[in-house]
């Protein structure tokens, strides 16, 4: 069987990676940064020894970067993160499945009908991968920002964005803190789930624990109302347990408050590792003058993502609940 170009893309990737870990002991994913940057300056960095610069313009010599869309650079990295996050073990260094990233982008394009042009931001955005699937979907004038805390996943996510020709500003910074941003029209986010360490930090916000550490699910839903236009959008990919957990009466109020919820999402279990991963899909408006939630929520139970014929009419029945509410 012929490959395809993303899997040939992947696995020059790879070789280039395993070469670079190799010669200068790297992680995985620190040895991905460079295989991408040798790829995109189309050359070797200056400080590299006379050894990796020879094999690194030879690897260069077996690729053409203008062969590719942007979508087949993203799948590509993308395989190449999940082959470097395997040999991880941090908690933070895991990726939005492919499928999931997609029904995000689709919920996002459907929000996004009556704009002509959308800033978006992504406050937890890791290596970017699931800002860019949003943004390659809405196909609208998209100004976009992203922040990570992370060094290596911020890399990649910058370097990343470069080789799909996607702009994207980022900011290297505990998501938590102020951000020099104005607030944007929609925000997409996989929410970090877990305590937040910071609780002199997290006594800021309105959805801070009474007692101990504060949820970072929370905090994090909370700062992004913060930077959301009144009237704009929230796509949020949140823990199951988020409305039936400790404090969550907190999180009911607050939301009653500020936002009006279009939608719930289910996610099937089974795109997760294990059930107490599994996540669902929060889509909310932030109120504003003269905004309204929808006579009925979007409640939708979505089926396993291999079920096809399944998929097809859930996404069926979404798109008639759109064409009601973008009325």
């Amino acid at each position: 069987m012929e490959k395809t170009k993303v899997e040939f893309l992947f696995e020059w990737l790879d070789e280039t990676t395993q070469i670079v870990e190799q010669h200068l002991n790297e992680t995985y994913l620190d040895s991905l940064v460079i295989a991408m940057e040798t790829l995109f300056f189309q050359g070797a960095e200056e400080s590299m020894d006379d050894i990796l610069t020879h094999k690194l313009h030879t690897a260069l010599e077996r690729i053409k970067l203008d062969d590719y869309q942007p979508e087949e650079i993203r799948k590509a990295i993308q395989f190449s993160v999940l082959k470097g996050m395997k040999d991880t073990t941090q908690q933070q260094h895991m990726i939005t499945p492919e499928a999931i990233a997609l029904i995000v982008g689709y919920l996002a394009q459907k929000l996004m009908n009556h704009y002509q042009s959308i800033r978006v931001f992504d406050p937890a955005a890791g290596t970017g991968n699931l800002l860019t699937t949003v943004i390659t979907q809405l196909d609208k004038s998209t100004q976009a920002y992203a922040s990570e805390v992370d060094p290596t996943l911020i890399q990649l996510g910058v370097v990343s964005a470069n080789l799909q020709k996607v702009s994207v500003e980022y900011f290297h910074q505990d998501s938590l803190r102020p951000f020099l941003l104005d607030p944007v029209d929609l925000i997409v986010s996989d929410l970090p789930v877990g305590f937040y360490p910071d609780d002199i930090r997290a006594a800021n916000f309105e959805l801070k624990a009474d007692e101990g550490h504060s949820f970072a699910h929370h905090l994090f839903l909370e700062q992004s109302m913060n930077y959301t236009n009144p009237g704009g959008y929230l796509v949020l990919m949140v823990p199951n347990f988020i409305f039936d957990g400790k404090d969550s009466d907190k999180l009911h109020t607050y939301l009653q408050k500020n936002a009006h919820i279009i939608g719930v999402i289910q996610l099937p279990e089974s795109a997760f590792k294990s059930k107490k991963n599994a996540k669902c899909i929060l889509i909310l408006q932030k109120k504003g003058k003269n905004t309204e939630g929808p006579k009925q929520p979007l409640l939708v139970q979505l089926p396993s993502l291999k079920n096809t014929h399944a998929m097809e009419d859930v996404l069926g029945k979404m798109n008639d609940w759109f064409k009601n509410y973008n009325k």
